[in-house]
């Protein structure tokens, strides 16, 4: 084997000078897991799609084996086989872990992969039962209900997860910003009363680039890399961000399993980190201005935007959601998020089919919700299309039923038309006179950029502020 192929293996390892420097954000972003390619006179991350690797020694290979059969962890020296690991997976690994400030990162073959690794891994331990809070994503509700990898559920609202703990319970798991309503949770209250338990905390829809949940308290961050971390729509993918440990339970899963990330897939995902921020950034000020102008429109009833910001945009509609899905022509209908195109789908018909629809309604998925993965593209084009498929005869502008309200205002069951000129307080139950809409949407006061919100704290400080009393913001 050459030196520069022997020190791209050995990068596989961890080994990494630059690792040790801190460093900004963006600069990890570009640069976490490529340190070594200079050294080896490459610019291009390589993308090794080998299978097995040869060895002369196979009585080495033995114990390497027996090693990470033991700890899970990475063999050292060369590859041996392509389930074990390989090399263009591990940078991406690496580099999300630095992203999530947390020791390692495990990738799988998508989302659900990476969820299912992690209650494997449990359920060996006889922890099987699990507390959760809803909403999560449609796909993972439905695992955890449907007990197919022999795991039980306790749902709760996030006051109630200390009392739903039991000495079998294995796992606490939370998605904030929710999936689709966007509903978030105070992760540090949420982690403390997990106790000794460890918190999954499904990190898609803010990424790293807004919250960093391992520093809130969270033992387990879950991405589908499919989603932001590719950004591009062209690749699936699953990741967990955790400490070394974890990661070595992962790992022999995956063996176990066969939910290995191929490595091209590795290879996109590396490069997809890159300009994460940049994109995330970009596309939460779109979403930003869109919430503000649907939450002034008077077809629409109501809308969710986290107050951490974001590329997620959801609301509800007075008329037909399916019209408006039907009406788009630059928003691309479609399941999915977090593409540099921007998506829209209906989740009580797509996402969240597979969960029970009272369970769905209760956790506040409506069937006239409606959500938004907002992408690159410019502002008025973007508002310009949804104005066209609001204003279609067939999603019911001129009549219209009210039936949501705000925080809790009286919820009305009245059809009533719609003139042009009727104030939003009038026909929508906003919140009392005086409530800015940045109430309502916790969006950032002018003239505060998302940059300046959500840049990254120098290390060992905190962005965040201290424990508050758990529950939904």
């Amino acid at each position: 084997m050459d030196p520069a192929s022997r020190e791209a293996y050995e990068r596989m390892s961890g080994y990494d000078d630059a690792r040790t420097a801190p460093r900004a954000f963006a600069t990890e972003a570009v640069h976490a897991g490529r340190d070594d390619l200079a050294r080896q006179g490459l610019h291009a991350p390589p993308i090794d799609l080998s299978t097995t690797y040869p060895s002369y020694d196979s009585r080495g290979e033995a114990a390497r084996i027996d090693a990470f059969a033991t700890t899970g962890a990475e063999p050292d020296g060369p590859p041996v086989y392509g389930r074990l690991g390989n090399p263009t997976v591990a940078r991406f690994e690496t580099a999300l872990a630095r992203l999530e400030g947390t020791e390692a990162a495990v990738a799988f073959a998508s989302g659900m992969a990476a969820l299912s690794a992690v209650l494997l891994a449990r359920a060996s331990m006889g922890l099987r039962h699990v507390v959760a809070v809803r909403p999560l994503y449609g796909c993972s509700d439905h695992l955890l209900t449907a007990g197919l990898l022999g795991s039980e559920v306790t749902w709760t609202d996030p006051a109630g997860i200390e009392e739903a703990l039991r000495p079998d319970t294995g796992l606490v798991m939370v998605e904030s910003p929710a999936n689709p309503t966007l509903a978030e949770v105070d992760l540090r209250a949420v982690a403390h009363a997990c106790g000794s338990v460890p918190l999954l905390a499904d990190n898609t829809f803010a990424t790293p680039v807004l919250q960093r949940p391992a520093e809130q308290g969270a033992r387990l961050v879950l991405h589908s890399a499919t989603k932001y971390l590719g950004g591009h729509g062209d690749v699936m993918a699953g990741v967990v961000a955790c400490d070394e440990e974890f990661a070595g339970q992962l790992r022999q899963i995956r063996f176990a399993t066969g939910g290995v990330l191929h490595p091209l897939a590795g290879y996109l995902l590396l490069r997809g980190l890159s300009t994460l921020p940049v994109r995330v950034r970009a596309a939460s000020a779109t979403a930003a201005e869109l919430a503000r102008r649907l939450a002034a429109d008077p077809r629409v009833a109501r809308v969710h935007y986290p107050r951490i910001g974001g590329a997620m945009v959801a609301f509800e509609v007075h008329g037909d959601p399916h019209e408006v899905i039907a009406g788009v022509r630059l928003i691309t209908p479609a399941v999915s998020l977090g593409s540099v195109d921007t998506l829209i789908q209906h989740p009580a018909s797509i996402s969240h089919r597979i969960v029970d629809a009272d369970d769905r309604r209760g956790a506040g998925v409506s069937d006239r919700l409606l959500r938004m993965s907002v992408g690159l593209e410019d502002v008025e084009d973007l508002w310009a299309d949804l104005d066209r498929a609001l204003e279609s005869p067939e999603s019911g502008t001129g009549l219209y039923r009210e039936t949501a309200s705000w925080r809790g205002a009286g919820t009305h069951d009245r059809l009533a038309a719609s003139p042009r000129g009727e104030s939003n307080h009038d026909r929508l139950a906003l919140p009392p006179q005086g409530e800015s809409n940045h109430d309502r949407l916790a969006i950032p006061p002018q003239g505060e950029s998302n940059h300046n919100r959500q840049a990254t704290p120098p290390r060992g400080e905190s962005n965040h502020p201290a424990p508050a009393a758990v529950g939904r913001s």
